[in-house]
């Protein structure tokens, strides 16, 4: 078997190549991919060049961990899954190739439990999954499971986020977002400008813009014995000013990547349509503009979200 696949050969070079696939393994399923989506934080780090030291990491490698596809072939034991409509976070199957993540891909091989089948009503939505997951291992962060008031960022994951907190039950809770072009699109919770916003007394704010610059500011709204919690990924070093922290007594929890109870937690509220995904997906372009969709993702401001289409690959 073959596959088309986006290879980043350095930083800053995309192309797409075709690459082999091995023998199908027990265990293990082919998906026909559809569709995967860009991630403006990894793959940001991966294109740039500054994704620091990672397991895997190294060039040329596949990435994308945002894939939904069909699984056309399953190895003995697995044959019911033929014909589900599956998310994969990635896959390791371009021999020389690195894949890190590897779903961006026409089609690709993974263990059967790292196929996740997921609603058929979500079809392109469903690359959002991964995201999904990661908002709501944000969310369940803190010790006690107390969701985040306050949401620094309303791109994808700061909307995921907010959207998963009011979808579970809980009290609505404030997003700041600097660019006004970006503070459209809330459902059910307000986007405020940090500068209209004068409390002071938040018992739990979750950053997800990755800026560390902010850190600062967003301690200093914080109730005394109140909790920070870092849910982005941060390339530069983290650093903030010790006495206001210490006069709060801030807690800093650091919210790591999602686990496979939180990814069953976004499939089964997705299922059951109680978390929309509408919305989300700003931009797609067909595989073959790979190249022209890895620069639109980064560097247009109104792109929430790319996805890459792969129904005419071959």
């Amino acid at each position: 078997m073959e596959t088309l696949a986006v290879v980043m050969q350095q930083p800053g070079q995309v192309s797409l190549s075709r690459l082999g696939l091995p023998a199908l393994g027990a265990d293990e399923l082919v998906v026909d991919v559809s569709w995967s989506g860009i991630s403006t934080g990894t793959e940001r780090l991966l294109w740039s060049g500054k994704m620091p030291p990672f397991p895997g990491m190294g060039y040329p490698l596949v990435p994308g961990y945002e894939t939904v596809g069909i699984v056309s072939h399953a190895a003995e034991g697995h044959e019911s899954r033929v014909g589900d409509l599956v998310f994969v976070s990635g896959a390791r199957c371009y021999g020389d190739i690195r894949g890190l993540f590897g779903g961006a891909a026409s089609r690709l091989i993974c263990s059967h439990d790292k196929a996740i089948t997921i609603a058929g009503h979500l079809q392109e939505q469903g690359i959002l999954m991964a995201l999904a997951a990661t908002a709501y291992h944000a969310m369940r962060a803190a010790p006690d499971k107390r969701p985040p008031e306050l949401i620094v960022g309303h791109g994808v994951l700061g909307r995921l986020l907010a959207r998963l907190i009011v979808a579970t039950g809980h009290e609505a809770p404030v997003v700041w977002e600097l660019d006004e072009a970006r503070a459209g699109g809330a459902v059910g919770y307000p986007v405020l400008h940090p500068d209209v916003d004068k409390r002071r007394d938040y018992q739990c704010i979750c950053d997800v813009s990755g800026d560390v610059r902010a850190i600062d500011s967003m301690i200093a709204r914080l109730a005394r014995g109140g909790e920070l919690i870092l849910g982005g990924f941060y390339a530069d070093p983290v650093s903030f000013d010790f006495p206001p922290a210490f006069m709060r007594e801030t807690r800093i929890n650091i919210a790591a990547e999602w686990q496979p109870a939180d990814l069953a937690a976004v499939v089964e509220l997705t299922g059951e349509h109680k978390l929309s995904l509408d919305s989300l997906l700003t931009h797609r372009l067909p595989a073959e503009s790979a190249a022209e969709a890895y620069n639109t993702a980064f560097s247009d401001p109104s792109c929430l979200k790319m996805i890459l289409d792969w129904s005419a690959a071959a």
